[in-house]
């Protein structure tokens, strides 16, 4: 049996290929054929390990720089209400531009994701968001507001993005580097 610098959960299902993901927090997820072997399974670990130890690093990097939980319940109160006031305003100037109309708009204390678009055009956004420049925020609310029009991550959704916010993938990049001291006061 082999040895990894990393442990790894195993799911089993009708499936027929095998795929291996590294969670934001640094698990990694085995899925696998149901009747596979464990060598397989470890010739296939083996050949992506140092892909995989790569992206368990940023996973756990990422985690400690965007540490949510270290805010106090003032602080969070705080966050929501500078939310509330900004990420409307940003909904009303974007929402013409894209031609689209959101049912409502929340904020809340989500961690794991900083915005939302449900199947009733529902838009929710983390009040975390406004630990980011002006432009991750920006983008993160054409981003939802575009999923009313495209409830995917397809070429034709990204390409609505851009219609508005050419230069999107610097905001992306803005939005994965900014840590909370990076932001706008």
């Amino acid at each position: 049996m082999m040895s990894f610098d990393f442990e790894y959960t195993i799911i089993r299902s009708s499936r027929r290929s095998m795929s291996v993901e590294v969670k934001k927090n640094g698990k990694v997820m085995v899925r696998i054929p149901r009747l596979m072997s464990n060598g397989e399974v470890e010739k296939f670990l083996s050949e992506r390990e140092r892909w995989i130890t790569e992206h368990i690093k940023k996973a756990i990097s990422r985690e400690e720089k965007y540490d949510f939980d270290r805010y106090t319940e003032p602080e969070i109160k705080e966050l929501k209400r500078r939310a509330a006031d900004m990420i409307p305003v940003l909904v009303e100037k974007y929402k013409e531009q894209i031609g689209v109309e959101p049912s409502a708009v929340r904020i809340n204390r989500a961690k794991g994701r900083f915005g939302s678009c449900s199947a009733k055009r529902s838009l929710n956004f983390s009040c975390f968001l406004m630990l980011y420049p002006l432009a991750a925020i920006e983008y993160v609310v054409v981003h939802e507001l575009c999923h009313i029009k495209e409830h995917n991550h397809s070429r034709r959704f990204y390409r609505e993005i851009e219609k508005v916010m050419p230069d999107y993938r610097d905001r992306v990049k803005i939005l994965k580097n900014a840590g909370s001291e990076d932001a706008q006061g």
